[in-house]
């Protein structure tokens, strides 16, 4: 799949620390610490590992016990490494929705309301400290004064639409819920496809439909791109939120023959498999499973002969 992003590249921000809070509401957030530094960086460059690290996640929080201490440590562990998901820009119709009169929402996992005032839509997103914006019709007013690294950031990323520039400042947060409900969700459907073909003789004509309506589900607003003219013709992806981007990047990945996804026969990790027989994440692993194999084998032998 490497063709795919062999010359793209695209910017995100992610801070050095991330801490949980929880709002007035008892509700809980992962916001930057207020000491934290903010880094620019390309999450194309590294985007199996990313992927493979938000599946990660996303099968614990499937297990039937879940420890969310667990959890959230990993998810603030992911944040560091590579920023927040961006939610707020990756719900509504369009990131730029700060220069209509209402946020507009298709049908998603969070939000039921189509439609909401752009000042209730933001306190979903800063429920600790707000931002200095007015809101008045189509037209928007932000005044980041007073913060000087805050405002070297929005300088820097002032070609992305404002309400992306808001989601980089660090009164930015994302809720708990919906942060482990969309690493659930990803984990599930790369499950669902895996088990689909791996198990495909043994399923029968109703579960296989179930499987096949369940991953159409798998959907979403795609990025942007556009061309730019650098040492070579390069494509652009216009990430509007890291959450898109982790997203298109699963599907080329689940769809991408060359260098299949697959699931480690002994630690049931997602791995990029480097050879079409591979089926084991690591040498450690396909050690570890041969080395119980044997002895389940011994064991077995060894209760043969006693009787």
């Amino acid at each position: 799949m490497s063709f795919q992003f062999e010359h793209s590249n695209s910017t995100w921000v992610r801070y050095s620390e991330y801490e949980w809070k929880q709002a007035e509401d008892g509700k809980l957030y992962l916001t930057a610490c207020a000491d934290a530094q903010p880094t620019i960086y390309d999450p194309l460059k590294e985007y199996q590992q990313l992927v493979l690290d938000a599946l990660y996640i996303g099968r614990l929080g499937m297990r039937q016990e879940q420890d969310d201490t667990e959890i959230q440590d990993e998810i603030k562990a992911f944040a560091e490494k590579y920023g927040l998901f961006g939610l707020m820009t990756a719900l509504p119709t369009t990131p730029s929705f700060m220069d209509y009169e209402a946020v507009y929402l298709p049908k998603n996992r969070f939000i039921k309301k189509e439609t909401m005032s752009t000042e209730d839509y933001l306190n979903l997103f800063f429920p600790f400290d707000k931002l200095d914006v007015v809101k008045r019709s189509v037209e928007s007013l932000w005044n980041i004064e007073g913060d000087n690294m805050m405002m070297a950031l929005a300088m820097t990323m002032s070609d992305r639409p404002m309400a992306v520039n808001m989601s980089f400042q660090r009164q930015y947060a994302e809720s708990y819920e919906w942060m482990k409900q969309v690493f659930t969700d990803w984990a599930f459907n790369a499950t669902t496809v895996f088990l689909y073909y791996n198990d495909y003789d043994k399923l029968d004509d109703d579960y296989k439909q179930l499987m096949r309506q369940s991953i159409r589900a798998f959907d979403g607003n795609a990025p942007s791109y556009h061309i730019e003219l650098l040492e070579q013709p390069t494509l652009v992806w216009d990430f509007h939120s890291l959450l898109l981007g982790i997203q298109m990047m699963l599907s080329f990945m689940l769809t991408d023959k060359s260098n299949p996804m697959r699931v480690c026969k002994k630690c049931s990790k997602f791995f990029v498999a480097s050879r079409p027989s591979a089926v084991f994440c690591s040498p450690r692993c396909k050690n570890q499973y041969n080395v119980y194999k044997n002895r389940a084998k011994n064991k077995q032998t060894k209760l043969r002969n006693k009787i």
